[in-house]
């Protein structure tokens, strides 16, 4: 296990700052840890070099690991995809004109976990995002084995979302490691405390009858800055 897969129930539902803050979490445990990005979209091109940046995600993890760029991601190891229409990765790179490699993710995670003792692969939007025009997120997954990591919040429709993920997840014959509820939705103009609080409860009352080994996660409301952390993780947690 020593890659953990970081998906989420949709779009913009706060998995890079799960995968950010659970990154510094475990590496404040001792443990050596980095991150990945799978394919990144919208990424913006250097006006001096004129070639793709770093990966917007992988910035943001390192601000909330609270360590510089690594050479990885110098040399984009951690996210050698990247792609400027900020579209369905299988768009973006069509309309790039280049062709993206799934072997060239898989080399890239081996070569971290040679040097690391956990990667967390952070995914581009929900489960079945197409990568290709051929291959889904999931169907990448489920060849590569990795556990699955869950990113849901309280706004309205997440319970069904999430259901209808974890049961993907189960159908790939997967393991759901973990399910992290973000807090990211948590103000006034997006979720309602009263939906919020009982998709809270009810998840996790699903997760204890039917999938009993999962972890259960919370993280902060972090508005416009990257402070924060994640709760207490378990001792078994890796």
């Amino acid at each position: 296990m020593s890659v953990l897969f970081v998906s989420g129930i949709d779009t913009d539902i706060g998995k890079t700052y799960a995968t950010g803050l659970l990154a510094k979490a475990l590496t404040q445990q001792g443990l050596n840890v980095i991150t990945q990005k799978l394919v990144q979209t919208g990424v913006s091109i250097n006006p001096n070099t004129g070639e793709m940046n770093i990966a917007d995600d992988i910035i943001t993890h390192r601000q909330l690991m609270d360590i510089p760029l690594q050479p990885c991601d110098l040399d984009f190891t951690t996210c050698a995809h990247r792609y400027k229409k900020p579209a369905s990765p299988h768009l973006a790179t069509k309309l790039s004109g280049e062709t993206l490699d799934p072997d060239m993710i898989t080399k890239a995670t081996k070569r971290l976990q040679s040097e690391y003792e956990l990667v967390l692969l952070e995914g581009a939007g929900g489960l079945l995002v197409p990568i290709t025009e051929n291959l889904l997120i999931l169907d990448y997954i489920a060849e590569q084995g990795y556990p699955v990591i869950l990113v849901t919040s309280g706004r309205l429709g997440s319970i069904n979302h999430t259901l209808l993920s974890l049961e993907a997840i189960k159908s790939r014959g997967l393991t759901v490691h973990s399910v992290i509820y973000n807090h990211i939705h948590d103000d006034a103009e997006q979720t309602d405390a009263e939906i919020a609080n009982s998709t809270i409860d009810f998840l996790q009352t699903y997760l204890a009858h039917n999938y009993p080994k999962a972890h259960w996660l919370q993280i902060p409301y972090l508005k416009d800055n990257l402070v924060g952390n994640i709760e207490a993780l378990p001792e078994n947690f890796f």
